[in-house]
């Protein structure tokens, strides 16, 4: 099977799978929470394979277990109705921890830099910026936001990767840190999400309130922050000579290659749902 199968067998059978899962919330979205602890601790696991081929690290048992301290929290603090505010400071308790068990268990301070350095972006990256997924699920209309939110993350990824393979040809190489990338590709990956973003707004009126103007400037946002999440992920594979962060995605790579965007728009779409709607 190509790639290119792959890719939209993951699309049309993999989206409406997650999709599925979060309309049908039972017990404080459990289902949802427990997918998110799994992407975190497996895109953790990539991030700490990536980076001991060029850095120094603290234990491996050590950067998982606190990479996935902030979802888990997360998934106790919906599911028991506690202030989803608690996790801010649960995250800073898990930087002092990472700092020092450094200090205290550390045999040598030569790669002090690079172990701190690599845990705690490890964390931040994989574990903190995923709970805000789970922060989703405390809002009233949780079903719909968290649904398109993965609507318009992954249409902007399928939708520039098909604008790419047709249109892409002669406008790649632009972006020095992912060459295949093209202007072709990053035009559909704006315009299936500000699409994206019009129909949830057409279908849920009373969730996404307000003018069509909000939900496509959010939109936008959304796509330009989604591009910048891939194209983060594509640096750090290039900096340490990697082409993709695993194999557990069929036509994608790793669990990393996949949640790449997802990571990086989740608190923006959080901050930008309670501030615009």
């Amino acid at each position: 099977m190509n790639k290119v199968v792959q890719r939209l067998l993951v699309f049309f059978i993999g989206l409406p799978l997650v999709v599925c899962l979060v309309w049908f919330n039972q017990f404080h979205h459990i289902a949802l929470h427990a997918l998110v602890f799994t992407a975190s601790l497996l895109a953790s696991n990539e991030l700490y394979h990536l980076f001991r081929h060029k850095f120094s690290l603290q234990p491996r048992p050590l950067v998982l277990i606190f990479s996935v301290i902030p979802v888990f929290a997360a998934a106790l603090l919906v599911y028991f109705e506690m202030n989803i505010a608690i996790l801010n400071y649960i995250f800073v308790f898990v930087i002092l921890m990472t700092m020092a068990w450094e200090v205290l268990f550390s045999k040598s301070f030569e790669n002090s830099v690079a172990h701190l350095m690599t845990s705690l972006f490890i964390i931040f990256y994989a574990g903190f910026l995923p709970s805000f997924v789970s922060r989703m699920t405390v809002h009233p209309h949780s079903r719909e936001f968290i649904a398109f939110f993965f609507l318009m993350v992954c249409m902007c990824d399928s939708v520039a990767w098909f604008f790419g393979v047709l249109f892409g040809k002669n406008n790649k190489g632009f972006i020095k840190a992912s060459p295949n990338k093209s202007l072709a590709g990053f035009i559909g990956g704006f315009s299936g999400t500000m699409l994206t973003g019009a129909i949830a707004h057409f279908l849920f009126p009373n969730v996404f309130t307000g003018s069509l103007a909000k939900i496509l400037i959010l939109s936008f946002v959304i796509a330009f922050v989604a591009i910048i999440g891939d194209l983060v992920e594509s640096v750090l594979k290039r900096s340490v000579e990697i082409k993709d962060s695993g194999s557990l995605v069929p036509g994608r790579g790793g669990v990393l290659d996949s949640i790449d965007s997802i990571v990086f728009v989740a608190p923006i779409y959080y901050f930008g749902i309670n501030f615009l709607f």
